[in-house]
């Protein structure tokens, strides 16, 4: 993990070690971006193992639920209707809808029986694409669609000093979600079980979707679309250590920061002297593992 952190320090194409201003260029650039990385991959990780547990279904996370379409809308509207919107003012505006758009999918899973776990992430899906179809309706409709794909292109390439800091509060999510872990664990039992137990099964439910949609929020604003990192990481995690929310998040955090890292670096190094959106890469790979990971569903019935 240290060697990959050191690696996205050094790499790029301009030379911070010869440059003339290379120290400088350090600080504004690739330190913020590596903070960016880890934050951004351990935040979206994190909020596919909580959305995972909550719905009790393996292949939904932030971008099968239509949640990071709900947030990019949310965004675009606050565009519209302030065009002088401070980051602060976005942010916010994203979060509200990502809220929103995962409180209707969560209620539509309690209101519907599906006879398949497969059919969840594919109405998720769905969904999404409606929502995502509406955004691009409308950003076509006041000029602002290439506003809106630079949005969605999922980069670290803008990440610069003075703009990436409010990835932080992502930060205050992760810790949030350790602490409340292990109600997140008793409400993936269930409703039944959940209530029997005392807890209240509703306000986790509540509490959950307010996490999951800040961290969809602010890492969309900043970064843009992260696709199915979190249901790559909290599945693989999950073949090797079970369920267990708190023992298993400090590995989820590092295998969503080590995926994104990578992809990064590999969208920094493979056209060079430019760049690939990590989106991108991220796509080919978790597209390749949810494929996989259906099928192995289907081999067990």
């Amino acid at each position: 993990m240290g060697g990959l952190l050191v690696m996205s320090l050094f790499t790029g194409v301009y030379d911070v070690f010869g440059g003339e201003r290379g120290g400088e260029m350090f600080a504004i650039t690739r330190i913020p971006r590596t903070i960016a990385l880890v934050l951004a991959g351990a935040a979206m990780a994190m909020s596919g193992l909580v959305m995972q547990l909550l719905t009790q279904n393996r292949f939904v996370e932030p971008t099968t639920t239509g949640t990071t379409e709900w947030a990019g809308l949310g965004l675009l509207a606050v565009m519209i209707l302030f065009p002088g919107a401070s980051l602060m003012e976005r942010m916010i505006g994203a979060i509200l809808a990502a809220f929103v758009g995962t409180m209707i999918f969560f209620l539509f899973l309690r209101r519907v029986t599906l006879r398949s776990s497969l059919i969840v992430p594919i109405v998720g899906i769905m969904f999404g694409a409606v929502v995502g179809s509406v955004s691009t309706f409308i950003a076509l409709q006041t000029d602002m669609l290439q506003n809106l794909g630079v949005w969605f292109a999922g980069s670290f390439t803008s990440v610069l000093r003075g703009q990436y800091e409010v990835l932080w509060i992502v930060a205050l999510v992760g810790v949030a979600i350790f602490v409340v872990a292990d109600r997140f664990t008793v409400a993936g039992l269930g409703e039944e079980i959940s209530t029997n137990v005392g807890l209240n099964y509703n306000q986790v439910i509540l509490v959950g979707t307010g996490l999951i949609a800040i961290a969809t929020g602010v890492v969309t604003v900043v970064v843009g679309n992260l696709p199915f990192l979190g249901l790559i990481v909290p599945n693989i995690v999950s073949m090797f250590r079970g369920d267990d929310l708190r023992s298993n998040l400090p590995w989820v955090c590092l295998l969503g920061i080590a995926i994104v890292t990578v992809c990064d670096l590999v969208g920094r190094t493979i056209i060079a002297p430019f760049e690939v959106p990590v989106s991108l890469i991220l796509g080919i790979v978790g597209a390749t593992v949810f494929i996989a990971l259906l099928l192995r569903q289907r081999r067990r019935g």
